[in-house]
Formats: structure tokens, C-alpha cells, sequence
């Protein structure tokens, strides 16, 4: 669907004057070994409760925790981002997950508690079970809607911005990555109208023109001549795309 740079410029243009969809499919949780039960479990299996579940904070937040596949997924419920987390050892039992960045976003005690962080509330909310919830995946796309949400991603990046930022393809998507394409479009949309509300953030959306969303053989991001490169490997799904976090810290935001 890759359309040129100067036609899409053209459309925003004229059109703002510079101003995913859960899938719902089971998923089983394999047995415990002999050898993980004596060691206090899996990481990814903490905590206790559903494999795929909501939580409600004690500030009234809502989250999906989704421990079904290789990597446990999150996502808040005011947020279209789904996060990839690493779990790993914390102390006193605790399992830490992680975001690509290292930056503790959940935190579960051996006793299945839950402590959720967010930039609202970097000290930490406690979270409780809320009930069961589909699970968390990237949706389908057809290529006419992923053209509709490349223009849309454009208009939202440019009124962020407050110059022309056009986002297109490096590899034309096919019916099996077009909903990866998507989501990361729409990932860095959203890195870049976080990025405009830092102090210097006008600055560091000044350099950028251009965001092109490619395939490659792992997740990555680079700004090289005002073109932002976010590389995809659409077979992965949500652990294929690099996070908004990561988005903003390559642009210089830490």
C-alpha cells in the first residue's frame, strides 16, 4: 500500500491545514513440572488467577494481564497499546515484569498481590482480580483499512508535531502482517504525541518528517535525516514491535 511521501502530504495538507481489535480464541495454561513447583512456579505464571484476566486498581484503573502465550502481555484499558513484559526474580519471591526498555511495570508477590506502575502513579497502585477477559492480540486488517489508519496516524502525528509528518510503508503489508503494520503505526503515533508534551518536545518532533513502518529480522527504531525507521517482524505480534517507551527513548526522551 506504500504511497508516496509527497501524495500523502498533499492529502494532509488539504485535509487538516497542519492541524486493536481482541480477537477472542482459548488459550490453556500446560501443566506445572515436579521440578517449577518446588522452584515457586513459573515466571509467567505469577500471579495467581486466570491465565488471561482484568484487574481494577484502587485508583479505579482498569487492565488486561494475558499470561497465555511466550511473553505476558498488558493492557490498560484507556490505552490502545498492548505492552510485551519479561518477567523476572525480584525480591522476597516477587516477580517483576518488565517493558523492552527494563522499566518496571507490574509487580506480583508470592502471594498473587499485584502492584501495577503507570506515569500517573510511578510510586505504584495496587491492583485486584476484576474477572475473566478475552485475550490480548493484534487484530486483522484489511489493506484498505490499514491505508484509512496510515492517514489517520498521519493527521494525529502532524497535529502533534505541528508540521507535516507523513507515515508510510518500507515493504508493501499483505494479509499477514497488515495488522502488525498497523499496530505500530499506531504505537508511534502515540510515542510521538507523548514525545510533544515533554518541554523540549517541538524540538525533537522538528526533526522528523517522515515515518516509515518496515519488516526486518528484529524490532528496532532509528532517526536518521528526519526519517523515523520503525522495524516490525509482523510473525511475532505485539513481541515483533518495539513500545512506545522505546519509541520515545531512541527520539532522546528518557
Amino acid at each position: 500500500m506504500a504511497a508516496p511521501v509527497a501524495a500523502i502530504r498533499f492529502i494532509l495538507t488539504r485535509a487538516v491545514g497542519l492541524t486493536v481489535v481482541a480477537l477472542a480464541t482459548a488459550a490453556a495454561a500446560a501443566p506445572m513440572t515436579l521440578h517449577e513447583a518446588f522452584m515457586g512456579g513459573r515466571l509467567a505464571d505469577k500471579p495467581t488467577g486466570p491465565t488471561i484476566a482484568r484487574y481494577q486498581t484502587d485508583e479505579g484503573g482498569v487492565f488486561i494481564l494475558d499470561r497465555s502465550g511466550a511473553k505476558p502481555l498488558l493492557k490498560f484499558q484507556d490505552d490502545p497499546e498492548i505492552w510485551a513484559l519479561q518477567p523476572a526474580r525480584g525480591p522476597h519471591g516477587d516477580t517483576i515484569y518488565r517493558n523492552d526498555l527494563g522499566e518496571e511495570m507490574l509487580r506480583a508477590t508470592n502471594l498473587g498481590g499485584l502492584t501495577v506502575f503507570t506515569d500517573r502513579r510511578p510510586e505504584g497502585s495496587a491492583a485486584a482480580f476484576d474477572g475473566a477477559s478475552p485475550p490480548l492480540r493484534i487484530g486483522i486488517v484489511s489493506p484498505n483499512a490499514l491505508a484509512k489508519q496510515f492517514y489517520q496516524e498521519s493527521v494525529r502525528a502532524s497535529r502533534a508535531g505541528r508540521h507535516i509528518i507523513a507515515f508510510e510503508t518500507g515493504k508493501d503489508a499483505d494479509p499477514g502482517s497488515a495488522g502488525s503494520v498497523a499496530d505500530a503505526a499506531q504505537v508511534t503515533s502515540e510515542a510521538i504525541v507523548d514525545v510533544a508534551q515533554h518541554p523540549n518536545g517541538r524540538l525533537i518532533l522538528s526533526r522528523i518528517d517522515d515515518v516509515i513502518i518496515t519488516q526486518g529480522g528484529s524490532p528496532g527504531v532509528s532517526l536518521r535525516k528526519n526519517v523515523l525507521t520503525v522495524t516490525i517482524v509482523p510473525k511475532k505480534g505485539v513481541l515483533g514491535r518495539p513500545s512506545s517507551r522505546r519509541i520515545e527513548h531512541a527520539l532522546g526522551v528518557k
